[in-house]
């Protein structure tokens, strides 16, 4: 499966209260088509006026998987760069892990990526221009595993949401020790 944003559709959902309630819609069958989902988050016209109670300004994440989840990534503001790694080979030994690919999404696009394509970190390579992104995942985790780019050592973190369901967590004010 190729990995690559792609454009925006014709027919834009006008709020992220009616994207929401139409991606609960689409969740609710027993199979979920990717290319759906995506067309549908990126349907939507990004507006700070939605989303700038919830956002949360980070410079980058950690290169990380997905605890075999589907994660849905909508850039809202302003530039993102995604990198793409390959799994370790072998977890005994250190290696540095061998980065694919690095793909630059502009805003309203939305990208897609599960265990199976690989490991990725997504970061904000301006100084001084803000990016805000809306991250979907499904199922819903909890931890996820986090790795060092020199010797792919994994650590297995516990996730701390900035929102959840479109509220603020208790873990708003807190450090995550993944950012993503």
């Amino acid at each position: 499966m190729a990995h690559t944003a792609s454009t925006k559709p014709k027919n834009a959902v006008d709020s992220l209260d009616n994207l929401i309630q139409s991606l609960h819609g689409v969740f609710s069958a027993d199979e979920v088509n990717i290319e759906e989902v995506k067309t549908l988050m990126e349907s939507y016209e990004s507006n700070p006026k939605d989303w700038m109670k919830f956002a949360k300004f980070d410079k980058h994440s950690s290169i990380h998987d997905h605890t075999n989840s589907h994660c849905f990534l909508k850039l809202l503001q302003g530039r993102l760069k995604e990198t793409l790694y390959d799994w370790p080979e072998d977890k005994r030994s250190k290696q540095e892990l061998h980065k694919r690919c690095e793909i630059n999404f502009e805003e309203n696009q939305c990208t897609y990526i599960n265990d199976s394509i690989g490991l990725h970190r997504v970061e904000n390579s301006s100084h001084c221009d803000r990016a805000v992104s809306l991250h979907l995942y499904s199922p819903p985790f909890d931890t996820c595993h986090t790795f060092d780019e020199r010797t792919g050592h994994r650590n297995s973190v516990k996730m701390t949401f900035w929102s959840k369901y479109g509220e603020r967590t208790p873990y708003g004010t807190a450090l995550s020790k993944e950012n993503n």
